[in-house]
């Protein structure tokens, strides 16, 4: 049934609706904090209602000018070499990602729904670089204006532990089948993990209720 408007939609927000597209998104950074340190890489699948796969978008992103990453998060992309690599291939300056991403986005119509996992991690970033670069908000605020998602977004992690009947120990990804991610291997190269995680969507959409 159609959400009542006066609690979930403000102006300039898209509607939500019973078939909804989710764009499933990981974010490779340079650091903790967005505005402190630069998003490097994100990718976003996204998915029908039923978590069947639409396509996709993997984009690198050249650092932000004055931004200095951090020592600690590049020490650890040192122990990751092929993930590195692929990370800072093909870059391009942060404005024209994100316009591409937004474009994107919007090319599918509907009520898009933004899921990140973690929501808090991926989402921080993704809305910090689009208030930043587009002037929009990733999701719901007061009195904003201008959004690219519908609603509060939809932390994966969470929605595992409830639909699954886990508790919250046991909702990591490390320790779920192989199968509930398709196999894909996390690799922390953003499209790799962003896949894995459409799958896992995919599966526990089509769980029956615990």
């Amino acid at each position: 049934m159609p959400y009542p408007q006066g609690i979930f939609r403000q102006q300039g927000e898209p509607r939500l609706d019973p078939n909804p597209v989710y764009f499933v998104t990981d974010v490779e950074t340079d650091g903790p904090d967005p505005g402190r340190h630069s998003m490097l890489s994100f990718a976003s699948v996204a998915c029908d209602a039923r978590g069947m796969r639409l396509g996709h978008l993997a984009l690198n992103l050249e650092p932000l000018d004055g931004h200095a990453a951090d020592a600690g998060t590049m020490g650890w992309w040192a122990t990751e070499p092929a993930a590195w690599a692929a990370v800072v291939h093909d870059r391009q300056p942060a404005a024209t990602a994100i316009e591409s991403f937004v474009q994107w986005v919007r090319g599918f119509g509907g009520a898009p729904v933004f899921v990140g996992y973690p929501l808090i991690f991926d989402g921080a970033w993704i809305d910090w670089y689009l208030r930043r670069f587009a002037g929009i908000r990733m999701l719901q605020a007061p009195r904003s204006e201008d959004l690219l998602f519908a609603g509060g977004g939809l932390d994966l992690g969470s929605f595992v532990m409830g639909r699954a009947g886990l508790s919250y120990v046991e909702c990591a990804a490390k320790r779920f089948p192989r199968a509930w991610l398709g196999g894909h291997p996390h690799t922390h190269i953003a499209l790799d993990d962003a896949e894995g995680y459409a799958h896992l969507l995919r599966h526990v959409l089509n769980m029956p209720p615990p």
